[in-house]
């Protein structure tokens, strides 16, 4: 079954074909946003709108096929910004109305799990699955394919969303992720400790908007003269505060429901330094923990290909009056 993917969720626009392998995963980034230093709403609604069908045909070419030749359509519906969602939904609608095929509802954050799948075809349940990204941070123990356990959650700010926030408090540049680990490898994490939240209500839940006030208290500590002497530093060590909460969080999760497999999602799994700190710490435990390549983490169509080519062989469809639900819990 060839399966058109199609994700708008926030500030990508792709679209992915999908038939028992990856055949394409085209993924446009919007670059309007940098200038405002976060993802502008209407911005990245308008862009959808003129990139998601030159993004389709380029799919499709690269695929080898014509639209002719679908079979079946996957779109995010939720959760993300409510009129990027609503863009992608409406043209997901269209060619199923049009094509006469099956159109499925996605949800983005089951997307991030089937990412693990994408990129590992053996990966079988049970395993549990950290989701770091810009708008999410969620622990998710899945059972069996389509059936999950929300272990913890952020109870403020996500992950992604702590890099932006540092990452426009140290005027590096948007999204402050790549700076930051940029930085951050030339840095000493021993200048300073932030703090690492511990939540007692929900052992699993993480807090990072404590650690962002920790920095600009910091910052305005020293002033200007200071971070731009420390600014290596400051950056590796709240980078160290942000890996050392998601790796124990997860690590427990794992060791206390006895799970053995850890996997990663969501653009924030892309930083190689949580890499390599998952990957010494589950060795220490004797797990097994892995992550897809970085277009697989970062939102793209080919997860939400993945996930609807598992449902539509399920013949499950979703109907013509789906509609965008930006807060879609998983």
């Amino acid at each position: 079954m060839n399966v058109l993917g199609i994700e708008t969720s926030c500030d990508d626009t792709s679209a992915a074909v999908y038939n028992g392998k990856l055949l394409a995963n085209v993924i446009s980034t919007q670059l309007v946003h940098r200038e405002f230093g976060g993802v502008v709403p209407e911005l990245a609604s308008r862009s959808h709108v003129r990139l998601i069908l030159p993004v389709i045909r380029q799919a499709l070419e690269q695929a080898g096929l014509n639209k002719s030749q679908l079979e079946g359509i996957a779109v995010t519906y939720g959760p993300g910004l409510a009129g990027s969602l609503l863009t992608g939904l409406s043209v997901a609608k269209g060619l199923s109305q049009s094509l006469n095929i099956k159109m499925i509802g996605i949800n983005h954050l089951e997307g991030h799990i089937w990412a693990n799948k994408l990129a590992d075809e053996d990966l079988t349940p049970p395993f549990i699955v950290l989701i770091a990204s810009g708008g999410h941070t969620q622990l998710v123990l899945v059972h069996e394919w389509g059936r999950y356990q929300v272990l913890g959650r952020t109870v403020d700010d996500a992950a992604g969303e702590a890099f932006d926030k540092v990452g426009k408090l140290l005027e590096v540049g948007y999204p402050g992720g790549p700076f930051i680990e940029k930085l951050a490898a030339e840095g000493d994490t021993a200048y300073i400790r932030f703090p690492r939240a511990k939540l007692k209500k929900g052992p699993y839940n993480f807090s990072f908007s404590g650690l962002k006030t920790a920095v600009l208290n910091h910052l305005r500590d020293i002033g200007q003269e200071g971070i731009k002497r420390h600014l290596n530093d400051i950056a590796a060590c709240f980078q160290q505060a942000v890996i050392d909460v998601l790796i124990e969080n997860t690590l427990n999760a794992a060791l206390n429901e006895r799970i053995r497999r850890i996997c990663l999602g969501g653009g924030v799994a892309v930083n190689r330094a949580l890499q390599n700190a998952f990957r010494i710490a589950a060795q220490k435990q004797k797990l097994n923990v892995s992550w897809p390549e970085a277009a697989l983490c970062t939102d793209n169509g080919g997860m939400i290909a993945r996930a609807g080519y598992y449902y539509l062989n399920q013949n499950q469809s979703s109907s013509l009056r789906l509609s965008p639900k930006p807060n879609l819990n998983l």
